[in-house]
């Protein structure tokens, strides 16, 4: 944190979050982790990074070009600091990231896994390699020679180059190769297991080939990541434009805009970096330097072919889990509050409920928001079935979802085909609500299956992240919940709701006085929220208010945290825990006070000021009892997690928990228990927490492997 900061007590966000995905490197390193497990690690913080640079680091620059009074209000630094600070901690992790893939790739030659350069091929691989490249490569690769007949290429976003310093004579020149997007990133090479050799080591092999003309001195890989971070909301089409087709032309946009970093493999000639910054518009500072693969997109492949032996030995053990928990799970929503904790449930529970619907002659309506959506969606299908069967389908679908926009353009094309009402949410606004409502008549009155979740409608993340789903029939939540669909289709956003806290209407008001009541109670006050970032600074200030009044307040922030814990006069009532392990922590909620008084909410929205302030965003009260009870003891497990928690340091850094004793995995345990501790009664948390003191849920180690818990 600048010494100039404003505040003590917050950090700025970006170095937060460079933190963060640090972890996620860390995870890569973690020998407990099974091997193809850490190559998944490797390659998510690289993309983490992609999309960091493409989105943050993008918006910074647009910041200092725009405003050069900018300053950030918790660290008191520029733009052009902050740039500077960010680029200064990226630079470190690039030898980190080529140590940590230099080893595992080591280690992958024990299972005949291997990642070969041309130099390394025996006879048979190389005289397959080269038919190869003369078959499959030369005949689609742009090369050329830069000069004034052949000016410097475009480089497209995220798409690898081989560039070469050439002379021919007593003249230099530079040579550029381009790789096609439609060239496979890979070439697997005759040879026991898999061999395999990146396209673009057969470039740089074959570049005295290419440019057969010149004597190539220098020849590098490159790597140029563009601004992505268009601001849909600045100039908005005009009223008879279609969205769709606005949405389309502002993506082909996001592809041309201006570079923010440059990746190379090894250092380029002085030369050729100097004309590279001219050309691209950057600096030295915004060249990163690695020795190893500038992407990692290509290890899901890689992994798909392994032997199924191999994939089980060398990842993690697959959930058990029940499909489906009822029989029929219509019925049993009509008359209580069913909950459901992604991944340890299955998400299909919820899409067999839209199923019934959709096949039920009692149900009028279902309403439902979605931001993102898997590439294979059951969801959509069972929707566009109801539609068909009469039954009034109205789609909030957020086009403005990033990185997903085009997909979700795909979907609202055949939804609306299929007799589905498609609205785009509202123009200021995104829509990043979780809610779906089931209207169906019964007895002549009008009733309400209400679902809330913490995450998308995505088959495929609900196996990966970690969230709440709430199914409730309460006439209140239904009434609130018809009354948000109606606001948004009408286009309003200042409404008062009678349960649901809703941003921007409420939201951030409610929570700031849920805080100030546990405030007024001092040290009998108590505070537990779950979230994956936190950066609203008024939010913040409350709860350093809460703090200093001796709240106990525990912030579970898997990601970005810009308030400090433990400083002195400010924070010292407040620990953050952050947990990164096998399965993205994303799941949010909100607890506040104890006993018979405690009031818990889920909800959809991180406490973010863009969430909280410029998102149509909602929070649910939990009411039913042993669903509480459920979550709390969901809390206890994670915050005696002590192998995948880490606890923030009041300089922002993070430490690991004491192991002394046990060994305490949260997603591990859940994984193990979860379902058959919930399935009659939730236990008591004296009961949870005498469970995990008598057993140690272990990572996983070959060492470990054979007995699963320590007595």
């Amino acid at each position: 944190m600048s010494n100039n900061a404003p505040y003590t007590f917050t950090q700025n966000r970006e170095l937060s979050w460079l933190r963060f995905d640090r972890r996620v490197l860390e995870e890569a390193a973690d020998a407990s982790v099974p091997l193809f497990e850490r190559l998944k690690f490797l390659s998510i913080f690289c993309s983490n990074l992609d999309e960091f640079f493409m989105i943050r680091v993008g918006s910074l620059f647009d910041i200092s070009a725009m405003d050069k009074n900018y300053i950030d209000n918790k660290s008191n630094m520029t733009a052009d600091q902050q740039l500077a600070e960010i680029f200064a901690h990226v630079k470190d992790l690039y030898p980190l990231k080529d140590k940590i893939s230099y080893e595992l790739f080591s280690r992958m030659d024990k299972y005949n896994i291997k990642k070969l350069k041309y130099e390394h091929l025996n006879e048979e691989q190389q005289k397959y390699a080269k038919e190869y490249f003369y078959t499959n490569i030369e005949p689609v690769i742009s090369a050329q020679i830069v000069d004034p007949h052949h000016p410097f290429p475009f480089m497209a976003n995220k798409s690898i180059f081989v560039i070469a310093s050439l002379q021919q004579k007593d003249k230099e020149y530079m040579g550029i190769i381009s790789i096609p997007q439609m060239v496979s990133p890979v070439v697997y090479l005759p040879g026991d297991g898999i061999q395999f050799i990146k396209t673009e080591q057969l470039l740089l092999a074959f570049s005295e080939k290419i440019f057969k003309k010149f004597s190539v001195r220098s020849k590098n890989c490159i790597c140029v990541t563009r601004n992505a971070d268009i601001r849909f909301e600045e100039k908005y089409f005009e009223m008879d434009e279609d969205i769709r087709s606005h949405m389309t032309a502002l993506l082909h946009k996001r592809k041309r805009l201006q570079p923010v970093r440059l990746e190379t493999t090894g250092i380029l000639n002085d030369k050729i970096q100097k004309y590279l910054c001219q050309k691209l518009k950057i600096t030295p500072r915004q060249i990163f330097t690695s020795y190893d693969d500038l992407s990692y997109d290509y290890i899901y492949d890689l992994l798909s072919k392994a032997p199924e032996r191999l994939k089980r030995q060398l990842s993690f053990a697959p959930l058990e889990r029940k499909e489906n928990l009822y029989e029929k799970i219509f019925p049993a929503a009509k008359n209580k509050d069913i909950f459901l904790f992604y991944p340890f449930d299955s998400m299909q529970n919820f899409l067999q409920l839209i199923r019934e619907a959709a096949y039920n002659s009692k149900v009028i309506s279902i309403k439902i928001t979605i931001y993102r959506l898997s590439k294979n969606s059951k969801l959509v299908e069972y929707l566009c079935a109801a539609a068909e069967n009469g039954i009034d389908v109205t789609v909030i679908m957020e086009l403005r979802a990033r990185f997903d926009e085009y997909n979700n353009i795909d979907w609202s094309e055949k939804l609306e085909q299929a007799g589905c009402r498609i609205l785009y949410g509202l123009e200021k606004y995104k829509v990043h609500s979780k809610i779906c409502l089931i209207t169906y008549r019964d007895k002549g009155s009008l009733k309400y299956i209400t679902q809330i979740g913490t995450g998308n409608y995505n088959e495929k993340t609900s196996e990966l992240y970690t969230d709440f789903s709430l199914i409730t029939p309460s006439s209140t939540i239904g009434a609130d919940a018809a009354k948000l669909f109606y606001n948004i289709s009408t286009g309003c956003v200042d409404a008062e709701y009678s349960t649901l806290m809703v941003a921007p209407s409420n939201l951030k008001e409610k929570l700031t006085c849920l805080i100030r009541q546990e405030a007024e109670k001092g040290y009998d006050g108590r505070i537990i929220i779950k979230i994956n970032s936190l950066t609203d600074l008024d939010l913040i200030k409350e709860l350093v208010k809460a703090s200093q009044a001796g709240v106990k307040t525990d912030l579970i922030v898997r990601g970005i945290c810009c308030l400090l814990p433990g400083v002195k006069g400010y924070t010292e009532n407040i620990q953050v825990t952050s947990v990164v392990g096998r399965f993205l922590e994303h799941s949010r909620f909100y607890s506040f006070g104890k006993g018979s008084q405690q009031k818990i909410y889920i909800g959809s929205a991180d406490l973010m000021t863009r969430n909280t302030e410029k998102r149509i965003e909602l929070a649910c009260p939990v009411y039913d009892h042993s669903i509480i009870e459920n979550i709390n003891n969901i809390a206890d497990v994670i915050l005696n997690d002590n192998v995948k928690a880490r606890t923030m340091q009041n300089d922002g850094a993070y430490t690991t928990k004491n192991q002394n004793k046990i060994q305490i995995d949260s997603q591990r345990y859940f994984a193990q228990n979860y379902r058959c501790e919930t399935e009659s009664k939730a236990p008591e948390k004296t009961d949870i927490l005498k469970k995990l003191l008598s057993k140690a849920y272990l990572p996983f180690t070959k060492r470990t492997a054979k007995r699963q818990f320590l007595k």
